[in-house]
C-alpha cells in the first residue's frame, strides 16, 4: 500500500510533456546544398527544433493550430553555416605582449559576445580549434544550457604541439612559464595521454600542431615540428575514442605526414604541391583554408600590437597560401569553410566566401563548404549542413540569391537555430 501511494505520487511529481512547438517557414528560394540546386517556393516545417518537412508550393494543411509562420519574401534560405576554425575566447584587438595586461580569466568573458556574434552572422555551427582552461567546453556548457545565446560549439579544448612549437607558450622566458598544460607535448606515449586528457575533460575533437605557425615566437611556418609517429599516436587514440582529429600545418611535409597519419582536416595548408593535394583527395582529407583574415592582420595588426615577427609571417604566406587554395580547387580537393575567425573580429566571417569565389569556387562550392562538406568532416550529417528532415532547424535568410551574388552572405537578414529565430535583422 505505502509502495503504489508512493508511486502515485512520483507519477504526480513528474513534469507535464510540453506541446510541441512548430515553425513553418517560407521563402523565394532555398539552396538544396546536397543536390546542388535551387528550389523555388521552399515550405519548411520544424517541430521541437528539427526539420520534419521540405515541400514546395503551398504550406501544408495538418498543421498545429498553434504553428508559427515565418515568411520571407524575396528572400533565400540555406542551411545554418559552419566554421570549422574560430578561437571564440580570443580578440584581434589584443595582440602580442599586450596579452599580458589581462587576467587569466578574461579570455572566457571574451566568448560570450564572441559567440553570439557568430552566431547572429549565420554561423549556428563552429568548430573551436583550441582554447585554455577548457574553456571553450564552459561556453558550450553555457550556451545548451539557455544562459546565453551562441552557436552549437565542437570543442578541441588545449591544442597541442611539441615543445618549442607552435601551440606551446614559446614567447616568454623560462622562469615565467609555470603550468605544465603550458608546456609542449613529446612522444608519441605523452601524445596518446593529453588526447585521453582532453576527452576526460570535455573534448568532442581533437587539434594537433604538426608545424610552425604566424602567431607563435621563434617558429617557421613550414618547418615540421610532430613527427608522424607523434601524429599517428593522437590520430589512433582520437579515432579509437570517437573524435577527429584537426591538424595545424603550413608547410608541404608537414601536411603530408598529418595526412599519412590519418587526420581528418589540415587547417591552413599554406605550402601544397600537387602530389599532397592528390594525396588528399586519395585519403578524404579535408583542407581547410584561412584565405580571408591576412587582410585584416596586415591591416590592422600592428595597431593591435601583433609583433612584426608574426607580421612578417603574415606576409611571407598569405598569397602563398591562396594560391594554394587556387590549385586545390583546381585539382578537385575537398574543402570545408575554416576562418580562424578571432584573428580577426568574431561575426564578420562572412568576408571569406567572396575570396573563395575570387580564388576559384564556385559559389555553390563555396556554400557547400560551410554546409554539407563541414557536417561530413564533423560526422554530424544527422543534425546539421542541410535543410532535411530530421535535421536540426538551422537556417539562415538572405536578401536575394547568394548563388549570383556570394557577398550576400556577408550580411545575414534572419538565423533560426533549432527550430527558434534568434535573430531577425529585416
Amino acid at each position: 500500500m505505502i509502495l503504489r501511494w508512493l508511486l502515485a505520487l512520483a507519477l504526480c511529481a513528474l513534469p507535464i510533456s510540453a506541446q510541441a512547438e512548430t515553425l513553418v517557414v517560407t521563402a523565394d528560394r532555398m539552396i538544396d546544398v546536397l543536390e546542388g540546386r535551387t528550389v523555388d517556393n521552399p515550405v519548411v516545417v520544424m517541430t521541437d527544433g528539427r526539420i520534419v518537412s521540405v515541400s514546395t508550393g503551398d504550406v501544408p494543411a495538418n498543421l498545429p493550430e498553434d504553428a508559427e509562420r515565418l515568411d520571407l519574401p524575396g528572400m533565400t534560405i540555406l542551411p545554418g553555416l559552419i566554421d570549422m576554425h574560430v578561437h571564440l575566447t580570443t580578440t584581434p584587438e589584443i595582440g602580442g605582449y599586450r596579452r599580458l595586461e589581462y587576467t587569466d580569466s578574461f579570455w572566457i568573458t571574451l566568448g560570450v559576445p564572441n559567440a553570439r556574434a557568430m552566431l547572429e552572422s549565420g554561423f549556428t555551427t563552429v568548430r573551436n580549434v583550441g582554447a585554455p582552461d577548457y574553456a571553450d567546453v564552459a561556453l558550450r556548457q553555457g550556451i545548451e544550457s539557455g544562459f546565453y545565446p551562441g552557436p552549437r560549439i565542437v570543442a578541441a579544448t588545449r591544442g597541442f604541439g611539441v615543445t618549442g612549437g607552435h601551440c606551446d607558450m614559446n614567447g616568454l622566458p623560462p622562469s615565467l612559464v609555470l603550468r605544465d598544460g603550458e608546456r609542449g607535448v613529446n612522444g608519441p606515449e605523452a601524445v596518446r595521454l593529453q588526447v585521453r586528457e582532453n576527452r576526460r575533460y570535455g573534448a568532442d575533437l581533437i587539434k594537433i600542431c604538426v608545424t610552425g605557425g604566424v602567431f607563435s615566437r621563434g617558429t617557421e611556418v613550414g618547418m615540421q615540428q610532430m613527427t608522424e609517429e607523434e601524429v599517428r599516436a593522437a590520430v589512433e587514440e582520437a579515432h579509437m575514442l570517437g573524435m577527429r582529429v584537426a591538424a595545424h600545418a603550413h608547410g608541404n611535409a608537414g601536411i603530408r605526414t598529418a595526412i599519412r597519419a590519418g587526420v581528418d582536416t589540415i587547417e591552413h595548408a599554406s605550402y601544397l604541391d600537387d602530389e599532397t593535394i592528390r594525396m588528399a583527395i586519395d585519403r578524404g582529407t579535408f583542407f581547410s583554408m584561412d584565405i580571408y583574415n591576412t587582410e585584416y592582420t596586415l591591416s590592422e595588426g600592428e595597431a593591435n600590437g601583433v609583433l612584426e615577427e608574426n607580421l612578417a609571417k603574415e606576409r611571407q604566406v598569405g598569397t602563398i597560401q591562396r594560391e594554394s587554395f587556387r590549385r586545390a580547387v583546381e585539382l578537385r580537393a575537398r574543402h570545408v569553410f575554416g576562418s580562424d575567425a578571432g584573428v580577426y573580429p568574431h561575426g564578420t566571417g562572412g568576408r571569406q566566401f567572396a575570396r573563395m569565389v575570387r580564388f576559384g569556387m564556385t559559389p555553390l562550392q563555396a556554400i557547400q563548404a560551410a554546409t554539407a562538406n563541414a557536417a561530413e568532416a564533423l560526422d554530424r550529417t544527422a543534425d546539421v549542413g542541410a535543410i532535411a528532415p530530421g535535421r536540426y532547424g538551422d537556417i539562415i535568410a538572405v536578401d536575394g540569391d547568394p548563388l549570383a551574388d556570394i557577398s550576400a552572405l556577408e550580411d545575414v537578414d534572419v538565423v533560426i537555430k533549432g527550430g527558434a529565430v534568434v535573430s531577425d535583422r529585416r
